[in-house]
């Protein structure tokens, strides 16, 4: 198992009442210290256990699996933060093809985080798969069907576009900026393909990216492609959304419009690897999780191609009945995307 370092000590000393876990954890987590870090949760490895075991749990024909642990826990790193490894070993009362995995890890009610979810991998028996646990999905067969498990990613996904605001800013940037359907659709697709190749890449462990990096850049992302329709706007006023018939080519695109696809795609490929980080999934190379992978990726489309269809239409048709109105709607669209974008980046370099 792998848990947030500062987490797990936090949330397992308050679970135990044992003080001096809070303090030696938190001290080492703020010196930085992995080898105090390991030192106090092997020096409070009971409360520790108490506290994983009472909220993750195995069983097998309603029997309980029981756990103990293997080796002294050690500590990890996850995208600048450490993490804690926790190799736990559960007996069955009897071999069977069926276990239930349930987790209630890190719940809202201890007022920590909120929305924690779990992503077990797993083989267990001739069975494997991987499932996405949280709050309202407590608990998992192992004998499921393929389509429920993947099920629980398609919905993981959606949801993940649908409360990841920054996306959001940054597709309305795309389609505000978008002067024809065919336009949108093409940065929607070459967004597409750059965020799942890096996705996949930096979820499989194929590929790492620091966050520190990542996460400014995704903000500047959102102000650039903003702003470019902003500068559209400045340079050609009320033509703004007109193709220039200089250097059109392949899919009806100008030069503008190819530069802006090109412009799309690098920050696709820095927004994939956002996703995987926020997933938090770094895992080697296999096949069930890769499956599992892309149905999390197919769930973000699904929810980006809906957005699409819901609002460029609107926008088109405004364009076509009022065209001023429609350019000053998609200017202040973009201003105050832009704007938002460059807080975050400014808020993102600084880590406040």
């Amino acid at each position: 198992m792998e848990l947030e370092y500062d987490l797990l000590v936090v949330s397992a000393a308050d679970a135990g009442d044992d003080d001096p876990l809070f303090r030696a954890g938190t001290a080492a987590f703020e010196a930085g210290d992995t080898a105090a870090q390991a030192a106090a949760l092997k020096g409070h490895a009971s409360a520790v256990l108490r506290y994983v075991s009472d909220r993750f749990a195995v069983s097998s024909r309603g029997a309980a699996c029981l756990p103990t642990q293997v080796g002294d826990a050690t500590i990890g790193e996850r995208e600048g933060v450490p993490y804690a490894n926790l190799l736990l070993d559960w007996t069955c009362p009897e071999r069977v093809d069926e276990h239930v995995v349930r987790s209630g890890l890190f719940p809202d009610g201890e007022g920590y985080v909120k929305g924690t979810k779990t992503i077990v991998t797993y083989e267990i028996d001739g069975r494997s798969g991987s499932a996405a646990l949280d709050a309202a999905n407590t608990s998992f067969s192992t004998a499921q069907a393929w389509y429920e498990r993947f099920g629980e990613f398609f919905l993981l996904g959606a949801e993940h576009l649908l409360t990841g605001i920054d996306h959001i800013l940054f597709l309305l940037a795309l389609i505000a900026g978008s002067r024809r359907l065919r336009e949108i659709v093409l940065a929607a697709t070459s967004f597409t393909l750059a965020h799942s190749v890096t996705f996949l890449l930096a979820a499989l462990g194929l590929v790492e990216v620091p966050g520190a990096i990542v996460e400014p850049i995704i903000a500047l992302s959102i102000a650039v492609v903003a702003g470019w329709h902003l500068w559209g706007i400045w340079r050609r006023g009320e033509h703004a959304t007109d193709l220039e018939t200089a250097g059109r080519g392949h899919f009806g695109l100008d030069q503008a419009g190819w530069i802006r696809l090109g412009v799309v795609f690098c920050f696709g490929l820095v927004h994939g690897l956002g996703f995987a980080g926020a997933l938090g999934i770094d895992e080697a190379w296999s096949w069930t999780l890769l499956w599992s992978l892309l149905v999390f990726n197919v769930g973000i489309e699904v929810v980006q191609l809906t957005i699409i269809a819901l609002v460029f239409p609107l926008l088109f048709v405004l364009r076509r009945r009022a065209p001023k109105a429609g350019l000053w709607a998609t200017g202040a669209v973009s201003a105050g995307v832009s704007i938002m974008g460059l807080i975050w980046f400014v808020q993102r370099i600084s880590g406040s």
